[in-house]
C-alpha cells in the first residue's frame, strides 16, 4: 500500500518527511494511525494525513529537521 501526498505539497519534502519518520517509527516510536502496517507506509500514511510535519530547524538540531506530531 502506498499513501498519496497531497496535491499541494512538495514531492522532495513528503519523501524526506516519510523517510525520517520511518527512522523513528523503526527505532520505537509509537505509530498516530491505527493498524499494522510496514514502518515504511505507516510513515507515509502519517504524513499523507497530516499527523506529522516538518519543524524548521534550530541550532540545537543536529540533522537539521525536527518532526513534530500534530
Amino acid at each position: 500500500m502506498i499513501a498519496r501526498r497531497p496535491y499541494d505539497s512538495n514531492a522532495y519534502e513528503f519523501v524526506v518527511i516519510a523517510s525520517r519518520r520511518a527512522h523513528q517509527l523503526m527505532a520505537g516510536c509509537i505509530p498516530t494511525l491505527s493498524g499494522v502496517h510496514k514502518a515504511t507506509t505507516m510513515a507515509q500514511m502519517e504524513v499523507a494525513a497530516g499527523n506529522i510535519v516538518r519543524v524548521p530547524a534550530t541550532s540545537a538540531d543536529v540533522d537539521g529537521t525536527l518532526l513534530v506530531e500534530v
